[in-house]
């Protein structure tokens, strides 16, 4: 059975994660609280964030960068610009 959250990002009920994708609290509070379909567009945001700056996922201090993008992207919250990046 589908496991159904209020998700937090898109304010309406949708389909809950399977797991928790983020370790600690951060975890806990985005397998609660966000969807598959918001947590599909952090995935897209974060690869730019990635790519676009240069970050090395494997380095404490930019983990911890995307933790805190992460926070205020699904959470609410200002985020940074991406450097490079320029909508359409």
């Amino acid at each position: 059975m589908t496991r159904m959250v209020h998700c937090a990002y898109l304010d309406k009920e949708a389909e809950g994660l399977d797991r928790s994708p983020w370790p600690g609290e951060l975890g806990k509070k985005v397998m609660e609280n966000i969807s598959k379909e918001a947590w599909a567009k952090w995935m897209t945001h974060q690869t730019m964030l990635i790519n676009e700056n240069r970050l090395n996922p494997m380095d404490k201090a930019h983990r911890a960068y995307l933790a805190g993008q992460m926070e205020k992207f699904l959470f609410g919250g200002e985020l940074d610009d991406v450097a490079g990046f320029k909508p359409e």
